[in-house]
């Protein structure tokens, strides 16, 4: 096992300092038991974590391994996958998340997503942060609550005086930006994030990395990425999965070990993790 401070596979630890140990967390989600299927099989299987309040979690692991399932269970957007159902818990503030008295859409509003590929709509850059919204039926000046979003997401100077061009006109990290903004817009409390810098250039990653610790201070975050180094530079705490192949030859998704991204990154428990994070699989 690495020793403490020693930072495996040469991934610089330099995040924001996990403010609480698990056991003190403020928890926003409470995962117990979740088991998430497709059918009748069994994508991700028993995963128990807690999700802390304005915190970035990041989740990592190899490609099939069940963590971008997990991360749409937190708004059910698995809801819309034929087939799809989770069994265990997921309690958002106490409240079971799949109770029948939920209503899904309302979760989505609260609980906002970022995709991987920026998805603008084919509308000006206002009308996209304006959207949400006009929707919800929002009360307040709409040029304010515009320019409030885009401020907090960065972008607000590169387009204040653009504000009627078509938003497929930005560049990729901008548009980016925009759909954190248009997130953003319809005030949530957690912002979802699967893998937001796989398309974009190193430049256009590291201002989504800086705006994501800045929202930290007002927002609950979770990450899904493949770039271990990115999970060491912005998150809090890591959860690491990976896929085990049971007794018939058949994939789940694991959670092998959650805890803050320091020690993850430096002195994890587990050594499939030790193994993951230093390149000898995945």
């Amino acid at each position: 096992m690495t020793e403490i401070g020693t930072p495996m596979a040469n991934v610089t630890v330099r995040g924001p300092e996990a403010p609480r140990n698990l056991e003190a967390l403020d928890p926003v989600f409470t995962v117990s038991d979740l088991s998430v299927f497709y059918g009748d099989y069994e994508a991700v299987r028993e995963v128990d974590m807690l999700i802390g309040n304005r915190e970035i979690t990041a989740m990592i692991g190899p490609s099939g391994c069940g963590k971008s399932t997990v991360l749409r269970c937190f708004n059910r957007m698995n809801d819309l996958i034929p087939g799809a159902r989770p069994a265990g818990k997921i309690l958002y503030h106490g409240e079971d998340l799949y109770g029948d008295h939920v209503d899904p859409i309302e979760v989505r509003r609260r609980i906002g997503m970022v995709f991987q590929k920026p998805n603008p709509f084919p509308k000006s850059i206002y009308d996209n942060i304006a959207y949400g919204p006009r929707v919800n039926g929002m009360k307040g000046k709409m040029d304010d609550l515009v320019e409030q979003a885009l401020t907090q997401a960065a972008l607000w100077d590169e387009v204040k005086d653009k504000l009627k061009q078509n938003a497929l006109s930005l560049s990729g990290g901008q548009q980016q930006r925009l759909c954190i903004a248009r997130a953003i817009a319809v005030k949530p409390e957690v912002i979802l994030m699967d893998e937001p810098c796989s398309a974009l250039d190193p430049i256009a990653t590291t201002k989504i990395e800086d705006l994501m610790q800045q929202l930290a201070r007002d927002y609950t975050i979770v990450i899904v990425t493949h770039n271990m180094q990115q999970a060491a530079r912005v998150s809090h705490r890591t959860a690491f999965f990976t896929a085990e192949v049971d007794d018939k030859g058949v994939r789940h998704g694991r959670l092998v070990e959650y805890d803050e991204t320091s020690r993850i990154f430096t002195n994890p428990t587990d050594k499939r993790t030790e193994d993951y994070i230093t390149g000898r699989f995945g």
